[in-house]
C-alpha cells in the first residue's frame, strides 16, 4: 500500500493538470528503507511529448547525487497519461528499474489541465511484472511511522 500526504498529492496532480497535453514526470524521494515519500521533486520531460516522458539525463544524474548524499532513494516515480488510462504502458514497464519503488500514474485524459478529477493509481513493478496497489491519503504522514 501507498501512503500519501494530501500535499504531495496535489503536488503530483498539479504538476500533471500544468504539463497536460504533454505527459509529466518526477520523484518523491524519502529516507533510504523507510518507504516514506517525504520530499517532491518535480522533472522536466525531456521528450516534451503528450505520450511519451524522459528524464533530462543532466538531471537525473545530479538527482542521483543529492539522493546519495542525503541518504534517500525514490519512495515514488510518477508520471501522467494524457490521453490513455493510469495504467502503465509497455515503455513504462521497460523503464522501471527502481524496484522499491511505487510507481504511480495520473491520467489526465478526462479533464485536462481544467479543473476536473483524474485517475491516480499506485503500481509496484518488479522484473516487468505490475501490481496495482491501494493508496491512502493523509492529511499528514505521521513521524513515528
Amino acid at each position: 500500500m501507498l501512503t500519501i500526504d494530501q500535499a504531495t498529492y496535489d503536488a503530483i496532480v498539479g504538476h500533471a493538470k500544468r504539463d497536460h497535453p504533454d505527459e509529466a514526470c518526477g520523484i518523491v524521494a524519502g529516507p533510504e528503507g523507510t518507504d516514506r515519500p517525504e520530499r517532491f521533486i518535480e522533472m522536466v520531460n525531456a521528450a516534451g511529448s503528450p505520450t511519451f516522458y524522459e528524464f533530462d539525463s543532466t538531471e537525473l544524474l545530479q538527482l542521483y547525487k543529492d539522493l546519495w548524499a542525503n541518504d534517500e532513494e525514490p519512495v515514488i516515480v510518477y508520471h501522467s497519461h494524457t490521453a490513455t488510462e493510469a495504467y502503465p504502458s509497455r515503455t513504462d514497464i521497460g523503464l522501471a528499474n527502481e524496484p522499491n519503488a511505487h510507481y504511480v500514474l495520473v491520467s489526465t485524459r478526462e479533464h485536462g489541465n481544467d479543473s476536473g478529477p483524474v485517475e491516480f493509481r499506485s503500481y509496484r513493478i518488479v522484473d516487468g511484472t505490475v501490481t496495482e496497489e491501494e493508496i491512502s491519503v493523509v492529511p499528514t504522514l505521521d513521524p513515528a511511522v
